[in-house]
């Protein structure tokens, strides 16, 4: 399995939770993140400490470059990919086939194989700008969305988040081809 982190970085710490039962599940988890997730302090903690979070639970280096991304797709290297949080601004990339950032070119090297990618949604324009390119991504061959709806309808009308909790279950129906369902949370 493949797991990209990108920087929606209020939700990295339920994210984290995920990943850590994802490591006890799958045998060889690989770590990407984008390069915003490298060198970005938030209030939400220090880039540093996230990173070394992120290789404590993997057990392994992060990918962190477009070339080191590269390879996944040649070499084969994964059943899955995970996105998680996959941000407004990733989701862009991904539907137009922009591949300049580590996750991007992650998607892009591992859907040669046709094998699936799973998006983890978290964007405060999901329902504005980044709206269709979630349509765009929802139509195409081996993307699967993880169950998303509006986290905050009152005060962020626009914004979109993933259930987390649900990465696993995604994972396992996109490698057998399915989306689960239902899609759009209440």
């Amino acid at each position: 399995m493949g797991f990209a982190l990108c920087g929606s970085f209020c939700t990295h710490a339920q994210v984290l939770k995920e990943l850590e039962k994802l490591c006890g599940e799958y045998e060889t988890v690989i770590p990407i993140v984008s390069d915003i997730c490298t060198h970005t302090d938030t209030r939400f903690g220090t880039a540093e400490d996230f990173l070394a979070a992120v290789e404590r639970l993997t057990g392994r280096g992060i990918i962190r470059s477009v070339s080191g991304a590269e390879p996944i797709g040649p070499k084969q290297l994964l059943d899955v990919l995970v996105i998680a949080p996959c941000t407004g601004n990733t989701l862009g990339k991904l539907a137009a086939g922009i591949t300049d950032t580590s996750v991007t070119m992650a998607a892009k090297s591992h859907l040669r194989n046709e094998k699936p990618v799973v998006i983890a949604l978290a964007s405060n324009d999901g329902l504005s700008g980044a709206a269709r390119n979630i349509g765009e991504l929802l139509g195409r061959k081996h993307y699967y969305f993880v169950p998303f709806g509006q986290d905050d309808p009152e005060r962020k009308p626009r914004s979109l988040v993933a259930d987390f909790s649900r990465i696993g279950e995604t994972v396992e129906a996109a490698l057998q081809g399915r989306q689960i369902q239902p899609v759009l949370l209440r």
